[in-house]
């Protein structure tokens, strides 16, 4: 039940050193920046972990069942890539200054569409437990969203930059701002203006940038790549296009539908990021964490994640509960309403986010659906016309969620978003047809709603996608039965949509 418990972004495919060609750098003596300024380097040029032409790469894809897998999804490469590690400094959630790291990937090779001027991709990640992830080495086999994006688009020609995140990797910031949006478009954006700068100096220098950028990202990463279009807009940045993927964009309506009842899968690892993320950004959340969280977990949540300890070791040790977000035993008010919305839910996922063993207390509880009663979100639980935030949530939580909630912009360039109907992890309707209904006066064409889970339309280009997403739950249901399509359907959706996001982005 662990991957039913974490609820983060593992892929399945794995690329070991052992099998790669061009482990190693050839880039020479980088040169350390002394600028602290917001997008500059730390080191000029950076290091290039491996290189790989497109028959190579394509050879150790489809040297396991998940990279053969993908490759029936994304098609084989087209180009070769090379994979550099950049650093470069940003700012963290109280606007510190701080360092973050990346992932350079530039597609190579003779094939006009490997090498010249090519459209830039920068990816956010999904939810992340590991404080020592870093998508651009290609030689780590649990990096497997580094080996989806390598494979999706820069094997076809995309430059993709994508950040590790503050408090990540590298990074001197010691804890990470999680669905902070302010802070994590600003780490996006500075890594882009690093990446820019380094591609000149690269032994891959023969492609360079052709002027399109792309923003797309799964999970946590689609809520990021929406804050960055938001804030890119804001800032006359040009993006071509964008597609969030998966993401928790309503997040004053999905922290509202949690705490009623629909606690979604990875209920417990979301709840320690954010809260310390917001603590951290805000200082606004509790005096003391007892105040949140029962006694067993207040002394030690606080910061607990990210984390180099592995999650499963972080359950084992009591630190945190593994799928307990509330009390199975809900105080009775005699608030009839209230009493209803505390009840443990029938519906059996749902259920799974209630245990004896619990993470936040009652009290903190209550007093959170209490400001949701009286401060209503216009999402949850009924979608009201054009889905409005509250007016004036007085919990600090929901105050935070609110001032993060990406209903607060719309945009003037093309953007789409993609993910799965029956999403237990982060939940569709609660998200995506929130923003979706937000948008209803967006101009016509402006806007694209994908879910993978939809009955295939023959006229849709995406319907294939779709065909081939049904043929993969039905696997997952005979081979493991309800529970693993329920572990493993968040998951599942990524390479779907990272495949639509591909689509999506060939008509610009």
């Amino acid at each position: 039940m662990s991957r039913l418990a974490a609820g983060i972004c593992t892929f399945g495919i794995a690329i070991g050193c052992a099998v790669l060609a061009g482990c190693g750098s050839d880039s020479g003596t980088a040169a350390v920046g002394t600028s602290t300024e917001r997008g500059t380097l730390v080191f000029d040029p950076p290091f290039r972990i491996a290189s790989l032409n497109a028959a190579d790469f394509g050879s150790q894809l489809g040297a396991s069942a998940a990279g053969k897998s993908l490759l029936v999804v994304a098609g084989a490469p087209a180009c070769g890539v090379d994979f550099y590690h950049i650093e470069y400094n940003t700012v963290g959630g109280k606007g510190e200054t701080t360092t973050a790291s990346g992932a350079l990937l530039v597609p190579t090779g003779a094939a006009p569409a490997c090498s010249g001027p090519r459209p830039i991709v920068l990816y956010a990640h999904g939810t992340q437990t590991d404080k020592t992830a870093n998508l651009a080495d290609i030689t780590n086999t649990n990096n497997t969203e580094g080996a989806l994006i390598a494979a999706v688009f820069a094997a076809h020609g995309y430059i993709v930059v994508a950040p590790n995140y503050a408090g990540y990797d590298t990074s001197s910031l010691p804890y990470h701002p999680f669905l902070n949006g302010d802070q994590q478009s600003k780490d996006m954006i500075d890594a882009l203006q690093a990446a820019r700068t380094a591609l000149p100096n690269l032994s891959s220098a023969a492609t360079s940038d052709g002027g399109k950028l792309f923003i797309t990202g799964y999970s946590q990463g689609g809520y990021v790549a929406m804050a960055t279009h938001k804030a890119m807009q804001a800032l006359a940045m040009p993006v071509t296009a964008s597609a969030p993927m998966s993401g928790p964009y309503a997040l004053e309506a999905f922290g509202d539908a949690i705490f009623f009842g629909k606690v979604d899968i990875g209920s417990t690892v979301f709840a320690a990021l954010v809260t310390t993320s917001y603590q951290q950004s805000y200082g606004n959340l509790y005096t003391t964490p007892a105040q949140v969280f029962e006694p067993a977990y207040a002394g030690s949540v606080e910061g607990l994640l990210p984390s180099a300890t592995p999650l499963s070791t972080i359950f084992a040790s009591g630190k945190l509960p593994q799928t307990a977000l509330f009390n199975s035993t809900p105080p009775v008010t005699g608030n009839a309403p209230l009493d209803a919305v505390l009840a443990v839910p029938a519906d059996p996922v749902f259920a799974l986010g209630f245990g004896p063993s619990n993470l936040i207390t009652n009290d903190y509880r209550v007093g959170y659906v209490l400001d949701a009663l009286n401060a209503a979100d216009g999402a949850v639980p009924t979608l009201k016309p054009g889905a409005p935030l509250a007016l004036a949530p007085q919990n600090p939580l929901r105050h935070d969620l609110k001032s993060n909630d990406m209903r607060s912009w719309s945009p003037t360039s093309p953007l789409l978003l993609c993910g799965g109907g029956q999403d237990p992890t982060v939940f569709f309707s609660v998200n995506t047809g929130t923003m979706q209904a937000f948008w209803t006066g967006l101009t016509p064409g402006l806007l694209t709603v994908l879910d993978v889970n939809a009955t295939p339309n023959p006229a849709s280009p995406f319907a294939p996608l779709q065909v081939g997403f049904q043929t993969a739950l039905a696997g997952l249901l005979a081979s493991g039965g309800e529970a693993a399509v329920v572990e493993n359907y968040h998951v599942t959706v990524a390479p779907f949509c990272t495949v639509a996001a591909r689509g999506f982005f060939g008509q610009f």
